[in-house]
C-alpha cells in the first residue's frame, strides 16, 4: 500500500473547444456546472497556480461566455473554492483506506495523520485555496466546516482514551483538534516553504507523530 496517497481524477482537456458550445436546453444547467468545474480543474493542474483561474480563461476552455459562469458561481473566489473542494472531498476516502485492516486505535490515528498529510502535498494548490486562503475568499457558509474525516479521527481518539493508548485526556474533540493542528502545520510548512532544507518527510512526520502521542500517554508531568 502506498504511504502517500495521491486521488487526481481524470481531466477532460482544458483547451479551447473548435466551434462554440451550444446553448443548454432546459435541464442542462447542471451539466454546464460540471463542465466548468472539469475545466477549471483542468487548468489548475496544469498550471498548478490558482491564480491562473480567471473567468476569461475557464469560459474560453468551455466554450462558453464569462457571464453563462456567473449564472453557476457568485464569482471567482466561488468557483476556485468549488473547484479546490472537489479534489478536497477525496480525503475522507484516503485516510479511510489507510487504516484499513489496523484494529489498534492509536495505529489508525497515526495512519490517518499520515494519509492527511500525503494527499494535502499531492494536492497542494488545492489545500492551499481551502485551508491556507485569506478569510475573505472562503464562500458564506464554509469557514466552519470540520476538515474532511474529522468524525472519524475523534472516533479513534475515544477508543485511544477507552484503551488506555491516550491518559490523563479525557476530551476527545480536544485531542482530536490538537492532531488536526499538528498534521495541518507540518502540511503548511512543507506546502509554504517547499526549498527549506527539511529532514526526510517520513522522518519528520513520524517525530512529530511520537512526540505528540508521548505526551498523550506520559503522565502529568510528561502533558504537552
Amino acid at each position: 500500500m502506498r504511504r502517500w496517497p495521491e486521488i487526481v481524477p481524470s481531466i477532460p482537456s482544458s483547451s479551447t473547444p473548435s466551434h462554440p458550445r451550444v446553448r443548454a436546453r432546459r435541464g442542462e444547467g447542471e451539466r454546464l456546472r460540471e463542465e466548468i468545474l472539469d475545466a477549471a480543474e483542468g487548468l489548475l493542474i496544469e498550471t498548478g497556480d490558482e491564480s491562473a483561474l480567471s473567468i476569461r480563461s475557464i469560459a474560453d476552455a468551455v466554450g462558453v461566455s464569462p457571464p453563462s459562469i456567473y449564472r453557476h458561481f457568485a464569482d471567482r473566489n466561488d468557483l476556485v473554492y468549488a473547484v479546490a473542494d472537489r479534489q478536497w472531498c477525496h480525503l475522507t476516502f484516503a485516510m479511510d483506506r489507510a487504516t484499513d485492516g489496523l484494529d489498534d486505535p492509536w495505529t489508525r490515528i497515526t495512519a490517518r495523520g499520515r494519509a492527511y498529510i500525503g494527499f494535502a502535498l499531492a494536492n497542494a494548490e488545492q489545500y492551499r485555496v481551502i485551508m491556507m486562503g485569506r478569510p475573505d475568499a472562503i464562500p458564506p457558509g464554509k469557514a466552519d466546516d470540520l476538515p474532511p474525516g474529522y468524525e472519524h479521527l475523534v472516533e479513534d481518539v475515544r477508543a485511544a482514551i477507552a484503551s488506555g493508548r491516550i491518559r490523563h485526556h479525557d476530551d476527545p474533540i480536544l485531542v482530536a483538534t490538537g492532531l488536526w493542528m499538528l498534521v495541518h502545520g507540518i502540511t503548511s510548512l512543507l506546502i509554504a516553504k517547499p526549498d527549506f532544507p527539511w529532514p526526510p518527510r517520513d522522518q519528520l512526520v513520524d517525530h512529530a507523530l511520537e512526540v505528540y502521542e508521548s505526551g498523550l500517554s506520559g503522565g502529568p508531568e510528561n502533558r504537552l
